[in-house]
């Protein structure tokens, strides 16, 4: 097989991929301006040189703030018709990348499945799938073997996968050392957790540490973009900033050097459940330690007790993150903690998470981002429902919240009524 040149080297060399005319085309950018970010790797594109038909989607500086759905089956729960439902909700509501997280049933199928629907970026992670064909194996996760970590891994790729998350930066030391220090959380990532049994019980280095040139070399093949994944963010604001937590971003950052050496892709993920004051300064810290890489982050969650509504207290941090300039928000679901999302959960945990990333970029892209908001003011004071609903995350919903206790879409809402600004005002001037 035939493999394309990567689109970090491409850039590199000068010329201009089509993928970075059509991501400067959507963010309003010149095209070489974008090349040179690329080439600087403080832009991704994520686009596995097999697929095809796919949304071209740019994650980092100088754009809009993306957001990612995860979806996927559970060990107790295998609905596969659910699933591709839900893949069919966050097209709709306008998702920018998805990832499939499932961990029961036929994984290659789902997989499969999912991608003849999808016209956006995909992400995976690997190593579930590694796990789970041991756990039905060998009886056991942590009897797979580092060939079999990276024959899914290239499962994957072959598959069209654009982005994996990999725990690249977890290794045996940092993982026997979050154990003895006896976190209030623990290690809250599954692939963190796998990753972390799989090294104290073999007594091992993690296979994707230890072989990540092979890694790289496969990755660049494909022209995947690497996730470096989290493994190691607090799952309490408790733990936040904690030694573990900090120690892996710092692997990290010298991983996405390593990555950039050989014009492989890479985002780095973070940070979980973080207190609204430690925001800003976890964005800052990944964006200088990992040299502007684009940063993916999940939540961030800025209280634990919101079990129900984890959606809002991850938009919260999300929209303080996206001012910062933290470049992909992972959204959360109502059903964060509690259960498989439903369809319905994934629409609220999308639209809250969109709701934060336009709010970032208000503050991080300025007039850029405020054009639609002005839109909006405007439709308002004109008392124009049409515009309102247009210009809405949820227009079904604005009209149908707007018409519950009056039909028309005529003059003022039920609110106000008669008393409603807009209505005085134009009395007044004789309107």
């Amino acid at each position: 097989m035939v493999f394309m040149t990567g689109l970090m080297i491409a850039a590199r060399s000068g010329s201009t991929p089509e993928e970075v005319v059509e991501v400067a085309r959507i963010e309003g950018l010149s095209p070489d301006v974008l090349r040179q970010r690329l080439s600087r790797g403080v832009v991704v594109i994520p686009k596995n040189s097999l697929a095809r038909n796919r949304r071209i989607v740019g994650i980092g500086e100088g754009l809009r703030t993306k957001v990612n759905v995860n979806i996927g089956t559970s060990t107790f729960h295998v609905d596969l018709g659910m699933e591709l439902e839900k893949v069919k909700i966050a097209l709709k509501y306008g998702t920018d990348t998805l990832m499939d997280l499932s961990v029961g049933g036929d994984l290659k199928y789902i997989r499969r499945e999912i991608l003849k629907i999808l016209d956006v970026p995909f992400g995976t992670v690997p190593i579930y799938q590694a796990y789970m064909e041991s756990v039905r194996k060998h009886h056991s996760g942590i009897d797979m073997s580092e060939d079999d970590v990276f024959r899914v891994l290239e499962e994957h790729y072959r598959d069209g996968v654009d982005f994996v998350t990999v725990h690249v930066g977890l290794t045996r030391e940092l993982a026997e050392k979050t154990v003895k220090i006896g976190r209030r959380t623990g290690i809250v990532s599954r692939g963190g957790a796998i990753l972390a049994a799989w090294m104290l019980h073999n007594e091992q280095e993690n296979p994707l540490y230890k072989n990540y040139d092979y890694l790289l070399e496969l990755s660049a093949q494909y022209d995947v973009v690497l996730s470096l994944g989290d493994a190691l963010r607090p799952g309490s604001i408790m733990d936040s900033h904690d030694y573990p937590q900090v120690a892996e971003m710092i692997n990290v950052s010298q991983l996405v050097k390593r990555a950039w050496e050989k014009g492989v892709q890479v985002m780095v993920e973070g940070p979980g459940h973080l207190p609204i004051n430690q925001i800003a300064a976890n964005v800052r810290l990944e964006k200088s330690l990992c040299h502007g890489a684009p940063y993916y982050v999940l939540g961030p969650l800025v209280t634990d007790i919101a079990a129900g509504y984890d959606h809002i207290a991850a938009a919260i941090g999300a929209a303080l993150a996206a001012a910062e300039g933290a470049d992909l928000i992972c959204y959360l679901t109502p059903a964060e903690h509690l259960s498989l999302p439903t369809p319905e959960d994934v629409k609220d945990g999308l639209i809250a998470a969109k709701i934060a990333a336009h709010a970032g970029d208000i503050v991080k892209l300025g007039e850029k981002a405020l054009r639609i908001d002005i839109e909006m003011s405007s439709a308002r004071a004109k008392l124009d429902w049409e515009t309102m609903y247009k210009l809405s995350p949820d227009p079904q919903l604005a009209r149908d919240k707007h018409k519950k206790f009056k039909e028309v879409d005529v003059g003022p809402c039920t609110m106000c009524g008669d008393m409603c600004v807009y209505v005085i005002l134009n009395r007044f001037r004789g309107a």
